[in-house]
């Protein structure tokens, strides 16, 4: 177990491929978080809204409910919760944390498992966020995008 993490934070870690989920969970387990995991944005939604978390990590990219779709409700919700955002899309399409109202976003790739690390700490080593919306999410032009490249 890491040394760092002062405080464990209890991170729910959403995917909906399954493999990318265990290899998130096993890392950040690792570093002595306490991780439980969703494979899917309603499944997430129900978990979060029966207990606290301080830390949602979530793709971007999921059938059903996307990760914007679900940052969107924990803002909505007043809860604490700080957010990471997932995405191998992020660059292409634009995405910044004011768009899609995460804390951080994180690109999958060759640095992903560093950049995750280093955003969980720095969300974890900070006090709560304030509740309430932390900016205006714009009127979902990534969850456009996202619509039309899946099509």
């Amino acid at each position: 177990m890491n040394k760092e993490v002062a405080s464990v934070s209890r991170i729910l870690l959403v995917d909906d491929n399954l493999h990318g989920l265990t290899a998130r969970k096993l890392i950040l387990s690792e570093q002595g978080f306490d991780v439980n995991v969703a494979l899917s944005g309603e499944q997430a939604w129900e978990m979060f809204s029966h207990s606290p978390y301080d830390i949602v990590v979530t793709d971007f990219r999921m059938s059903g409910m996307d990760g914007v779709e679900l940052i969107t409700r924990i803002r909505a919700s007043d809860s604490p919760a700080s957010t990471i955002l997932l995405s191998g899309f992020a660059a292409c399409l634009g995405m910044t944390e004011r768009s899609t109202g995460a804390d951080h976003i994180v690109c999958k790739g060759a640095r992903e498992v560093q950049d995750l690390l280093r955003a969980v700490k720095r969300l974890n080593a900070h006090a709560p966020r304030k509740k309430g919306p932390r900016s205006q999410v714009a009127s979902r032009p990534v969850a456009l995008a996202a619509s039309a490249a899946r099509e």
